[in-house]
């Protein structure tokens, strides 16, 4: 089951980030890392055109109270949102407590171990605090650096599918999964 999840009062912190809610300020970071080429095609949707685009969503980001925004050095440079995993497609968790992540983050800031030092805290927060039994998350086949992000956050393969992108293709995924008792024991 997706149980309901509200991030709107939460912070978090690690080492390097401050996870938070998203702020109307933001508008010119966010477009700043969406409109960037290659960045948003690895997560299923297209770049930016333009600020009233990334204005729209930010709207949605702060109005919707389930996606983060990483704040590195005073700038944000990428999210982490909680999304309802797909209980159709997984019906044998409908008695557990269960959502689904998903990040992107600026090319810029790519290979710096960012992501997963981020994870691992938005992780620990929805078990601890929000009491989920079960993270989903996935990536698509061919890429490769979401695969080993979540590998380094401790998911582990669960099964194959598929998934509509926001352009209209449809893309083979990996679904991975994180139990609580599993995290646990990391």
């Amino acid at each position: 089951m997706n149980p309901e999840i509200d991030i709107s009062n939460v912070t978090l912190k690690t080492e390097r980030l401050l996870i938070r809610p998203w702020r109307q300020s933001d508008l010119d970071d966010f477009y700043s890392y969406a409109s960037v080429d290659g960045v948003g095609q690895m997560a299923g949707w297209k770049p930016h055109e333009s600020k009233e685009e990334s204005k729209i969503i930010l709207d949605m980001f702060i109005s919707h109270k389930k996606t983060f925004a990483l704040e590195y050095q005073g700038k944000v440079i990428g999210s982490v949102g909680i999304e309802k995993y797909n209980e159709t497609h997984f019906p044998e968790f409908e008695n557990k407590k269960c959502r689904e992540i998903g990040y992107v983050l600026s090319k810029e800031y790519w290979g710096q171990g960012l992501m997963p030092e981020a994870l691992k805290e938005v992780i620990r927060f929805l078990f601890e605090n929000a009491n989920l039994d079960v993270i989903f998350c996935g990536h698509f086949l061919w890429n490769e650096q979401s695969h080993r992000v979540q590998e380094k956050s401790g998911f582990k393969h669960y099964a194959f599918d598929t998934y509509e992108t926001a352009f209209g293709t449809t893309e083979e995924n990996e679904v991975t999964i994180l139990k609580r008792e599993d995290w646990v024991l990391q």
